[in-house]
C-alpha cells in the first residue's frame, strides 16, 4: 500500500476543516483568545503556515520564495506565529495558508517518502530525518490544531465539531447535564 496518497488526502481534509472553522466569523472572533494559553482560530492558521513551509518545504530543500515575516524577524520564537497582528488580515493569512499548502502539495508530488530531510531548528543531532517522517508530523500537527479549533469555535458560537449534528439542542443539553451529574459525584 502506498501511504503517500492516503496521508495526503487526510492532510487535505484536515486543512479544509481548519479553514472551515473561520467561516462566518468576524475578524474579532477569529482573533480573540478564549483559553488561558491564548489559543485563537486565526493564530492556529498562522502557526500551520510555518509548519507547512518548514517541514514540507525548507526541510527538503524547497524553501518558499520569501521567508515568513515572523521567521525573518525572529519573533516566531516569542510566539508570534500563534496570533495575528492587527496588520495581518484574515484574508492575508488564509491566502498565505493556502499558498503554503500548495507549496507542500508540490513537494508531495515531487518527492518520495524516503527523501532525506533536515529540519533547521532542531538540535543538530536530531536534524536528519525523511520527508515521510515530516509528512506524518504535519498531518499530526494539523489534526491536533484542528481539534483545538473545534473547541475554540464551540466557545465562540456553539458550533461544534464533526459530530455536532448527532443531536439537536435539547439532546445536547440533556447529554451535557448527564455528564455534569456524573462529574458532580466527585465533588
Amino acid at each position: 500500500m502506498d501511504l503517500k496518497p492516503v496521508l495526503h488526502e487526510y492532510l487535505r481534509n484536515t486543512r479544509a476543516l481548519m479553514l472551515a472553522k473561520l467561516e462566518g466569523l468576524s475578524e474579532y472572533d477569529m482573533r480573540r483568545p478564549l483559553v488561558p494559553s491564548g489559543t485563537n482560530l486565526l493564530g492556529l492558521v498562522k502557526h500551520l503556515i510555518g509548519i507547512e513551509y518548514v517541514y514540507l518545504g525548507t526541510s527538503v530543500g524547497r524553501p518558499p520564495e520569501r521567508r515568513l515575516p515572523w521567521e525573518e524577524d525572529g519573533s516566531v520564537w516569542d510566539g508570534a506565529d500563534m496570533w495575528a497582528l492587527p496588520s495581518e488580515s484574515s484574508q492575508y493569512l488564509t491566502d498565505l495558508y493556502r499558498q503554503a499548502c500548495e507549496h507542500s502539495d508540490a513537494s508531495l508530488a515531487a518527492l518520495d517518502l524516503d527523501t532525506p530531510a533536515e529540519v533547521p531548528h532542531w538540535p543538530e543531532e536530531h536534524r536528519s530525518t525523511t520527508f515521510g517522517a515530516l509528512l506524518v508530523r504535519v498531518v499530526d500537527e494539523t489534526a491536533h490544531h484542528a481539534g483545538h479549533a473545534d473547541i475554540v469555535r464551540e466557545l465562540i458560537d456553539g458550533q461544534g465539531g464533526q459530530d455536532a449534528g448527532a443531536l439537536d439542542e435539547a439532546g445536547w443539553s440533556a447529554y451535557y447535564a448527564k455528564l455534569q451529574q456524573a462529574a458532580e459525584t466527585f465533588r
